[in-house]
């Protein structure tokens, strides 16, 4: 199996247009990469076993243990990349945690809006040979299609998803009161997109006055509103791979344990994001696992097919990392 680098410490574009007042401005340096917005080819052999429903009015992903109920079973949010809750590959990494004993429920943080798998960059091979103003127009498209995710995370800020969350986590407790009782609360993994949710989910932090991103709202906004308002933390114990979005204060205020699965040398999520997120976690004392695998994509620990066997063995190495954590804890 691949290995990957391990650490372990105690207890996108610059376009901001669209955004709607009071949101998060979207934001700025990488955003999405290819990977997070197009699945590879799914595995042969493998479909999904799960259903897509309603739960608290979110329409999720919902797969289970084929013991459940019978059996005790633990309650996992998986929250995905931009590909959604149809994508095949996300419902069937879903279903892999239902086979080691997690109830997973998979919300469309997207209300129905997957991200446009159109940001593609161009191969430099249909550049060469090209005439100086087919090349302008191939580079032209690119930036337009860059354009089209800038303008899709616009639409998709924590204020928009975290009120989504909230309410499958309310319905979860009802529905599967059970699960969440067994594990002793609710735990969750993310890839991608969902990744940062993942740390925000982990985290205690102010509402009203700073919104979910921990971003000062200005004075106007403020006026008249409470300011003691805190949220969080949602879950016991986390897991995210190759995340996007994050900053480092998407780091501060984290409760409970969590584990990164990092790919070496990522744009999506630099290393200097990574650095000063181990620092602040190891500062305030938050478990935590990192681990860095090099020689894979970002993306690469999601379900999907792959001839490179490093890459395949790391997707291997990651699951089993993300898995453990979320059973240790």
């Amino acid at each position: 199996m691949a290995e990957a680098d391990v650490a372990t410490k105690a207890p996108e574009s610059d376009a901001q247009e669209n955004v709607i007042p009071g949101d998060t401005p979207a934001q700025t340096g990488p955003t999405l990469g290819e990977h997070c917005t197009s699945d590879r080819p799914t595995p042969i052999g493998l479909a999904p076993k799960g259903e897509l429903r309603k739960l608290g009015g979110v329409d999720t992903y919902l797969t289970k243990p084929e013991s459940y109920p019978t059996n005790p079973s633990k309650l996992l949010l998986l929250l995905s990349s931009g590909t959604g809750i149809k994508s095949t590959n996300n419902q069937i990494q879903a279903d892999k945690f239902a086979d080691e004993g997690f109830v997973v429920v998979m919300p469309d943080l997207f209300e129905g809006n997957p991200a446009p798998s159109s940001n593609s960059p161009v191969p430099e091979a249909e550049i060469q040979g090209t005439s100086f103003l087919d090349k302008i127009k191939l580079k032209a498209a690119e930036i337009a299609k860059s354009f089209v995710i800038d303008e899709w995370l616009a639409r998709h800020t924590e204020e928009k998803v975290m009120p989504i969350l909230e309410k499958v986590i309310d319905a979860c407790k009802g529905e599967f009161a059970d699960a969440v009782g067994n594990g002793g609360g609710i735990y969750a993994v993310g890839y991608c997109f969902g990744g940062r949710y993942v740390l925000l989910l982990a985290g205690q932090r102010g509402r009203v006055q700073t919104g979910w991103s921990g971003s000062q709202k200005p004075a106007d906004e403020e006026a008249g509103e409470e300011t003691n308002t805190t949220m969080g933390p949602y879950i016991k114990a986390g897991a995210l791979a190759h995340a996007t979005l994050v900053s480092p204060d998407d780091f501060r205020g984290l409760k409970v344990p969590v584990s990164l699965v990092c790919v070496e040398s990522d744009p999506m999520f630099p290393d200097e994001v990574r650095e000063a997120g181990e620092n602040i976690m190891s500062t305030e004392n938050v478990e935590h696992e990192v681990s860095v695998y090099p020689g894979v994509p970002h993306g690469f620990a999601v379900i999907g097919d792959y001839d490179d066997a490093n890459i395949k063995d790391a997707q291997i190495t990651a699951f089993e990392q993300m898995l453990r954590w979320i059973k240790e804890h």
